[in-house]
Protein backbone atom coordinates (compact mmCIF):
# COMPACT_ATOMS: atom_id res chain seq x y z
CA UNK A 1 0.00 0.00 0.00
CA UNK A 2 1.23 3.49 -0.85
CA UNK A 3 2.66 5.41 2.12
CA UNK A 4 0.63 8.55 2.82
CA UNK A 5 3.65 10.85 2.62
CA UNK A 6 4.24 9.90 -1.01
CA UNK A 7 1.00 11.51 -2.19
CA UNK A 8 0.34 14.18 0.47
CA UNK A 9 1.29 17.88 0.38
CA UNK A 10 1.79 18.06 -3.38
CA UNK A 11 1.83 21.47 -4.99
CA UNK A 12 0.59 22.11 -8.50
CA UNK A 13 4.11 21.41 -9.80
CA UNK A 14 3.87 17.77 -8.78
CA UNK A 15 0.29 16.80 -9.54
CA UNK A 16 0.55 13.52 -11.40
CA UNK A 17 4.28 13.12 -10.80
CA UNK A 18 5.59 9.63 -9.96
CA UNK A 19 5.66 8.67 -6.31
CA UNK A 20 9.05 9.08 -4.62
CA UNK A 21 11.02 5.98 -3.74
CA UNK A 22 11.30 4.75 -0.17
CA UNK A 23 14.37 6.35 1.41
CA UNK A 24 17.15 3.96 2.33
CA UNK A 25 18.51 5.49 5.52
CA UNK A 26 21.90 4.11 6.45
CA UNK A 27 23.91 3.96 9.65
CA UNK A 28 26.78 6.42 9.34
CA UNK A 29 24.98 8.32 6.57
CA UNK A 30 21.84 9.68 8.24
CA UNK A 31 21.72 12.38 10.91
CA UNK A 32 19.01 14.20 12.84
CA UNK A 33 19.22 18.01 12.86
CA UNK A 34 17.27 19.93 15.53
CA UNK A 35 16.90 23.57 14.51
CA UNK A 36 16.39 26.51 16.88
CA UNK A 37 14.25 24.94 19.62
CA UNK A 38 15.49 27.51 22.12
CA UNK A 39 14.29 28.95 25.40
CA UNK A 40 13.40 32.30 23.88
CA UNK A 41 10.61 30.76 21.80
CA UNK A 42 8.92 29.12 24.79
CA UNK A 43 8.90 32.17 27.03
CA UNK A 44 5.54 33.94 27.48
CA UNK A 45 4.56 36.87 29.70
CA UNK A 46 1.65 36.82 32.15
CA UNK A 47 -1.35 37.55 29.93
CA UNK A 48 -3.10 39.55 32.64
CA UNK A 49 -0.20 42.01 32.73
CA UNK A 50 -0.64 42.94 29.06
CA UNK A 51 -2.50 45.74 27.37
CA UNK A 52 -5.43 44.73 25.10
CA UNK A 53 -3.41 44.94 21.88
CA UNK A 54 -0.67 42.83 23.43
CA UNK A 55 -3.25 40.34 24.68
CA UNK A 56 -4.52 39.97 21.12
CA UNK A 57 -1.00 39.18 19.92
CA UNK A 58 -0.59 36.77 22.84
CA UNK A 59 -3.78 34.95 21.85
CA UNK A 60 -2.74 34.80 18.19
CA UNK A 61 0.41 32.93 19.24
CA UNK A 62 -1.38 30.50 21.57
CA UNK A 63 -1.99 27.82 18.87
CA UNK A 64 1.74 27.83 18.10
CA UNK A 65 2.63 27.26 21.75
CA UNK A 66 0.02 24.51 22.05
CA UNK A 67 1.40 22.74 18.99
CA UNK A 68 4.97 23.19 20.20
CA UNK A 69 4.30 21.77 23.66
CA UNK A 70 1.75 19.13 22.69
CA UNK A 71 3.12 17.85 19.38
CA UNK A 72 6.48 19.17 18.22
CA UNK A 73 8.61 18.80 21.35
CA UNK A 74 7.27 15.31 22.20
CA UNK A 75 7.97 14.13 18.65
CA UNK A 76 11.49 15.53 18.66
CA UNK A 77 11.99 13.69 21.96
CA UNK A 78 10.88 10.47 20.25
CA UNK A 79 13.26 11.07 17.36
CA UNK A 80 16.16 11.85 19.66
CA UNK A 81 15.54 8.66 21.62
CA UNK A 82 15.39 6.57 18.43
CA UNK A 83 18.50 8.09 16.88
CA UNK A 84 20.47 7.78 20.11
CA UNK A 85 19.35 4.18 20.67
CA UNK A 86 20.61 3.32 17.19
CA UNK A 87 23.83 5.33 17.70
CA UNK A 88 22.98 7.59 14.79
CA UNK A 89 24.33 11.13 14.62
CA UNK A 90 22.39 14.00 16.19
CA UNK A 91 23.27 17.64 15.54
CA UNK A 92 21.76 20.94 16.63
CA UNK A 93 21.65 24.48 15.28
CA UNK A 94 20.73 27.52 17.33
CA UNK A 95 20.47 31.24 16.68
CA UNK A 96 22.96 33.17 18.79
CA UNK A 97 25.41 36.00 18.37
CA UNK A 98 29.04 36.05 19.45
CA UNK A 99 28.98 39.69 20.55
CA UNK A 100 26.74 40.96 23.33
CA UNK A 101 25.61 43.87 21.13
CA UNK A 102 24.71 41.54 18.25
CA UNK A 103 26.74 43.38 15.63
CA UNK A 104 27.83 40.06 14.13
CA UNK A 105 24.25 39.10 13.22
CA UNK A 106 23.25 38.83 9.58
CA UNK A 107 20.87 41.41 8.10
CA UNK A 108 17.90 39.05 8.36
CA UNK A 109 18.46 38.89 12.13
CA UNK A 110 18.57 42.68 12.48
CA UNK A 111 15.51 43.79 10.51
CA UNK A 112 12.84 45.53 12.58
CA UNK A 113 10.01 43.38 13.85
CA UNK A 114 9.60 39.89 15.22
CA UNK A 115 12.81 38.52 13.74
CA UNK A 116 14.96 41.16 15.45
CA UNK A 117 16.13 39.05 18.38
CA UNK A 118 19.27 39.73 20.38
CA UNK A 119 20.46 36.33 21.61
CA UNK A 120 24.03 36.39 22.96
CA UNK A 121 25.44 32.89 22.84
CA UNK A 122 25.91 32.38 26.58
CA UNK A 123 22.54 33.69 27.76
CA UNK A 124 19.70 31.42 28.85
CA UNK A 125 17.34 32.64 26.12
CA UNK A 126 19.61 31.35 23.35
CA UNK A 127 20.10 27.85 24.75
CA UNK A 128 18.38 24.71 23.50
CA UNK A 129 15.49 23.86 25.81
CA UNK A 130 16.27 21.40 28.61
CA UNK A 131 13.86 18.74 27.34
CA UNK A 132 15.83 18.47 24.11
CA UNK A 133 19.28 19.24 25.47
CA UNK A 134 22.22 17.95 23.44
CA UNK A 135 24.09 14.97 24.81
CA UNK A 136 27.76 15.62 25.69
CA UNK A 137 29.13 14.34 22.36
CA UNK A 138 26.49 15.90 20.07
CA UNK A 139 27.50 18.81 17.87
CA UNK A 140 25.84 22.23 18.17
CA UNK A 141 26.45 24.95 15.59
CA UNK A 142 25.75 28.61 16.33
CA UNK A 143 24.31 30.69 13.52
CA UNK A 144 23.45 34.30 12.87
CA UNK A 145 21.67 33.40 9.64
CA UNK A 146 18.41 31.57 8.93
CA UNK A 147 20.15 28.69 7.18
CA UNK A 148 22.17 26.44 9.46
CA UNK A 149 24.60 25.88 6.56
CA UNK A 150 25.26 29.42 5.38
CA UNK A 151 26.97 30.95 8.39
CA UNK A 152 28.49 27.88 10.08
CA UNK A 153 30.84 25.00 9.42
CA UNK A 154 27.90 22.56 9.35
CA UNK A 155 28.49 21.64 5.70
CA UNK A 156 32.09 20.65 6.45
CA UNK A 157 31.07 18.89 9.66
CA UNK A 158 28.46 16.76 7.92
CA UNK A 159 30.97 15.91 5.21
CA UNK A 160 33.62 14.94 7.75
CA UNK A 161 31.10 12.71 9.52
CA UNK A 162 30.18 11.03 6.24
CA UNK A 163 26.57 12.24 6.45
CA UNK A 164 24.58 12.43 3.21
CA UNK A 165 21.03 12.19 4.60
CA UNK A 166 19.64 14.84 6.98
CA UNK A 167 16.36 14.65 8.89
CA UNK A 168 15.25 18.18 9.80
CA UNK A 169 13.07 19.22 12.74
CA UNK A 170 12.48 22.39 14.72
CA UNK A 171 11.56 26.05 14.31
CA UNK A 172 10.33 27.80 12.26
CA UNK A 173 9.05 25.75 9.34
CA UNK A 174 8.79 28.72 6.99
CA UNK A 175 11.98 30.45 8.10
CA UNK A 176 15.06 28.73 9.54
CA UNK A 177 13.89 25.18 8.79
CA UNK A 178 13.00 26.09 5.20
CA UNK A 179 16.20 28.02 4.64
CA UNK A 180 18.28 25.14 6.00
CA UNK A 181 16.43 22.57 3.91
CA UNK A 182 16.97 24.55 0.73
CA UNK A 183 20.68 24.97 1.49
CA UNK A 184 21.07 21.26 2.20
CA UNK A 185 19.24 20.34 -1.00
CA UNK A 186 21.41 22.70 -3.04
CA UNK A 187 24.45 20.92 -1.58
CA UNK A 188 22.98 17.58 -2.75
CA UNK A 189 22.09 16.18 0.67
CA UNK A 190 19.03 13.96 0.83
CA UNK A 191 16.63 15.79 3.15
CA UNK A 192 13.56 14.69 5.09
CA UNK A 193 11.43 17.20 6.99
CA UNK A 194 9.39 15.74 9.83
CA UNK A 195 5.98 17.40 9.57
CA UNK A 196 4.84 16.96 13.17
CA UNK A 197 8.27 17.79 14.59
CA UNK A 198 8.27 21.32 13.12
CA UNK A 199 6.15 24.43 13.68
CA UNK A 200 5.58 27.84 12.15
CA UNK A 201 3.81 30.80 13.74
CA UNK A 202 0.53 29.48 12.36
CA UNK A 203 -0.56 26.11 11.05
CA UNK A 204 -1.45 27.76 7.74
CA UNK A 205 2.14 29.00 7.30
CA UNK A 206 3.48 25.58 8.30
CA UNK A 207 1.25 23.75 5.83
CA UNK A 208 1.95 26.14 2.98
CA UNK A 209 5.72 25.98 3.41
CA UNK A 210 5.76 22.19 3.48
CA UNK A 211 3.74 22.14 0.26
CA UNK A 212 6.35 24.41 -1.32
CA UNK A 213 9.32 22.36 -0.10
CA UNK A 214 7.92 18.90 -0.70
CA UNK A 215 9.28 16.73 -3.52
CA UNK A 216 11.86 19.22 -4.80
CA UNK A 217 13.87 20.17 -1.73
CA UNK A 218 12.90 17.32 0.58
CA UNK A 219 10.49 14.54 1.39
CA UNK A 220 7.92 15.43 4.05
CA UNK A 221 6.71 12.74 6.42
CA UNK A 222 5.45 12.30 9.96
CA UNK A 223 7.45 11.06 12.92
CA UNK A 224 5.77 7.65 12.74
CA UNK A 225 6.54 7.37 9.04
CA UNK A 226 10.17 8.42 9.46
CA UNK A 227 10.76 5.92 12.27
CA UNK A 228 9.81 3.03 9.98
CA UNK A 229 12.77 3.88 7.73
CA UNK A 230 15.49 4.16 10.37
CA UNK A 231 18.14 1.44 10.28
CA UNK A 232 17.91 -1.21 12.97
CA UNK A 233 19.55 -0.60 16.31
Amino acid sequence: MTAHWKTARRSLYYVGAPEPHDPVLLTGKVALLVIDVQNTYLQRPDRTSLEPAEQARYDAWTPFHERLQGTVIPNIERLLASFRQRQLDVLYARIACQRADGRDRSLSQKKPGWNNLLLPKDEHASQVIDRLAPAPDEIVVIKTTDSALTGTNLRLTLSNLGITQVVCTGLFTDQCVSSTVRSLADESFEVIVVDDACAAASLALHDRELEILNMIYCDVMTTDELLTYLPAA
